[in-house]
């Protein structure tokens, strides 16, 4: 990538979106250069069409993390996406070896949780399904959910920018 390119995507190297691209392209080049190693063969390919569904869990989880490293620990949304990505990667990783174990504690946490009727009470309706969608809402009182809401969707945007640069670049 050109240095005219980079400048055209932000001026601020210490701003997120610099550091979300130079994270996110590192983290591209390394997909990149792990597809070319994965093995081709016409047999592989007949029973899996396409390797796209693989590439695309990959370069969310990329776009993800890099998001979350450039806003850093100081959001809680950004701690909980990390926390998240991680403990998905862990549980891939140990699947095999704690399947049983994994099931057991699944179902003590869906019995442990408690459902919280407060928001209904004082008329926010909409603030449950605001929880599922921000990482790290589920825990959050109402002013911290809306300013981290906030700050979530700035960073949303700003990685769709990057991405669609990315994208311009890459498919010339």
């Amino acid at each position: 990538m050109n240095p005219k390119t980079y400048h055209h995507i932000s001026s601020n190297p210490s701003s997120v979106k610099s550091r979300f691209t130079r994270g996110f392209l590192r983290a591209f080049k390394k997909i990149k250069r792990q597809q070319r190693l994965l093995p081709t063969s016409s047999s592989s390919s007949s029973s899996n069409p396409s390797p796209r569904p693989y590439l695309y869990g990959r370069v969310k989880i990329a776009a993800d993390k890099s998001l979350a490293l450039a806003v850093g620990s100081r959001r809680a949304w950004s701690r909980a996406l990390l926390w998240k990505i991680h403990y998905k990667a862990w549980r891939q990783r140990s699947r095999f070896n704690n399947k049983k174990k994994l099931l057991k504690e699944n179902k003590k946490n869906k019995k442990n949780k408690k459902k919280k009727n407060d928001d209904e009470e004082v008329g926010f309706r909409h603030a449950k399904e605001l929880r599922k969608l921000v990482p790290g809402g589920e825990a959050m009182d109402l002013c911290s959910l809306l300013d981290e809401t906030a700050h979530y969707i700035k960073c949303l945007i700003t990685q769709v920018q990057v991405m669609k640069s990315v994208d311009q670049i890459y498919s010339f």
